[in-house]
């Protein structure tokens, strides 16, 4: 009777048996959200950082014809990130932040463009994505820098 009465009252082995319910918990309500919320977040500041780094391959190498953003395709373009495509240059003239147009008389002095980012998250798909689309989301990221 003792080593029955010992092994009652020695309940050390009780926590084994709450430990598997206690990790799923972790991992799926803590983690696996957490893991959607940094790999959103480096996607975010990688976009971020290929348009700046497009930005400043303007400002440094400027093309020959800073209105014509066709021009823009062969030079800056190239140097941009691959996994980022740069999309829908224009060119703003003035203080007034419009785009340079026949009417618009003032220099150059902005430039506008824009990259995609597509998120598949996991679990946070409600939360990450607005859209409704179930499988992944796209973002379009729109960035503008003064170039004078």
């Amino acid at each position: 009777m003792s080593l029955k009465r010992s092994l009652i009252a020695d309940q050390r082995g009780a926590v084994a048996f709450e430990m598997p319910s206690v990790y799923l918990f972790l991992i799926l309500v803590v983690l696996v959200p957490l893991a959607d919320l940094g790999i959103a977040y480096y996607q975010y500041a990688s976009a971020w950082e290929a348009l700046r780094a497009f930005g400043q391959s303007i400002q440094y190498s400027p093309p020959t014809d800073v209105t014509s953003t066709s021009s823009w395709s062969t030079t800056a373009r190239n140097k941009a990130d691959s996994r980022y495509p740069i999309s829908v240059v224009q060119v703003m003239c003035g203080d007034t932040v419009t785009l340079c147009a026949a009417g618009n008389t003032g220099s150059p002095k902005f430039y506008s463009y824009s990259t995609n980012i597509t998120l598949a998250p996991m679990v946070l798909r409600s939360v990450l994505c607005t859209s409704g689309n179930t499988n992944s989301c796209t973002f379009t990221l729109p960035y503008t820098e003064r170039f004078q």
